[in-house]
């Protein structure tokens, strides 16, 4: 499959591939790369089907390098920059075989030490294919390391569609960034990077480079509210904000919809275990949308959403498979359903009963969002002897403000427009993100 991309980008050497305010790259120059790097591989005797880990962000040779290894049939493990603090953990997980850093002026490569084996790896190996080796974001608990046989994860995007402009915003480490990746250079598109992931980076981006998408979370784009970054910068070539990994916030979605009145807004679905599903929204306000494509099948069981997909994973190296007899996986997230169309409400597994009662998280922070001076706020829950559950709440504020008036300004603004058990018991203010490095909301 590597082939596929090779010749589109072969097709038209002079579009530009690669964008940012450090560097700018074709097809033709990423080709070369690419090319360099294989040779470095073989150079340093890397054989194929060997697990190699690659730590840095998008840049010209992080870029090369992931094609060089697909192209060497390698099992990869790309690591961001944000989750330097997991680097030894994650190696060891994967069982890299050779770890290259690119945060040199010239590669450099270490040799673990390790033989990589496993039923797992064993497939990759006898079927000469590269793999692709994803952690979780362990936002409710510990990351979990899935495997993806490349080739199917790229066979999606052999059908052609529109070249893009698009600012990408999740990492190489996560399925969301190998997604637009792929489709950017499968469609001849360009990728822009941003110098950093705030507000007025991203937005300064697209004005210099006319993006035309964005995909992201609706943690960033509350940020993106809140800073009002967008109205230092032109963003009239922003045609598509797309947003996922998390629920979106009806009054963030709202805001959105107001202030982008030119941009569509698109919920994105997908996991690491089965890729990304295509998606429609009903419309740019709207939080429900049909999700599918020829190669998912998907069914609703107990208001769970379920997905077969053609590209699913092979499997988690540290935990036993998640699959049901018929390749089905139950993705933990709870849905209403009007027709063919689904509107996801959270994860099963953050749902809070309160005596009895269902509190889904983000329907408590679209409220506490509106309150004012509120930066950020995730809602999570604690055990009660009585209810079970209350319903907690973690403020992070623009100002600061004493605790005791704001608790007090938080209940009076949320007694009439939520239902008391959903109204937090608990209220904790941090000068601390809520959120992770993939800019998603972490809960305890």
């Amino acid at each position: 499959m590597i082939e596929f991309f090779m010749q589109k980008m072969q097709e038209n050497p002079k579009n530009e591939a690669l964008l940012s305010s450090k560097f700018a790259l074709t097809c033709g120059e990423l080709l070369l790369l690419t090319y360099e790097f294989t040779q470095w591989l073989h150079k340093h005797n890397i054989p194929s089907g060997a697990v190699v880990s690659f730590d840095g962000d998008y840049s010209p040779e992080s870029l090369a390098l992931f094609l060089a290894l697909a192209s060497n049939d390698n099992i990869m493990v790309p690591l961001s920059n944000d989750s330097k603090h997991h680097f030894v953990e994650f190696r060891e997980i994967a069982q890299t075989e050779f770890d290259i850093s690119l945060n040199h002026h010239e590669p450099h490569l270490t040799c673990t030490g390790r033989q990589a084996g496993g039923d797992i790896y064993g497939q990759l190996r006898a079927q000469q294919t590269p793999g692709l080796v994803l952690f979780s974001s362990g936002s409710t608990g510990k990351s979990k390391a899935i495997v993806q046989d490349l080739n199917k994860l790229m066979s999606k995007f052999t059908t052609q569609r529109k070249a893009l402009r698009m600012l990408i915003f999740l990492q190489l480490d996560h399925i969301g960034g190998v997604n637009s990746l792929l489709y950017s250079l499968a469609n001849q598109g360009t990728v822009i990077v941003a110098d950093n992931r705030t507000p007025d980076s991203v937005c300064r981006a697209i004005e210099a480079y006319k993006g035309e998408v964005l995909p992201t979370s609706p943690t960033f784009l509350n940020l993106l509210l809140l800073s009002k970054a967008y109205e230092h910068y032109d963003l009239a070539s922003l045609k598509l904000i797309t947003y996922g990994t998390e629920p979106m916030q009806t009054s963030t979605l709202m805001r959105l919809n107001s202030l982008f009145p030119n941009s569509t807004l698109q919920q994105t679905y997908g996991l690491s275990e089965v890729g990304i599903l295509r998606s429609k929204s009903r419309s740019s306000g709207s939080l429900w949308m049909q999700v599918g494509g020829s190669e998912f099948i998907t069914k609703i069981v107990n208001d769970t959403l379920w997905v077969k997909s053609d590209s699913a994973m092979l499997g988690y190296l540290n935990a036993p498979t998640p699959f049901d007899a018929e390749g089905f996986l139950d993705t933990g997230d709870i849905v209403e359903q009007d027709g063919e169309w689904i509107r996801i409400l959270g994860r099963k597994s953050e749902i809070i009963n309160v005596g009895g009662l269902k509190v889904y998280p983000a329907e408590v922070e679209s409220i506490l969002l509106e309150i004012d001076n509120v930066e950020d706020v995730v809602v999570f829950q604690e055990p009660h002897p009585i209810t079970g559950s209350i319903v907690c709440a973690k403020f992070k504020l623009v100002e600061e403000e004493s605790k005791r008036d704001f608790k007090a300004k938080t209940f009076t603004f949320c007694k009439d427009k939520l239902a008391s058990y959903k109204i937090p018991t608990k209220i904790e203010i941090t000068l601390d993100n809520t959120y992770n490095e993939r800019f998603k909301r972490m809960r305890r």
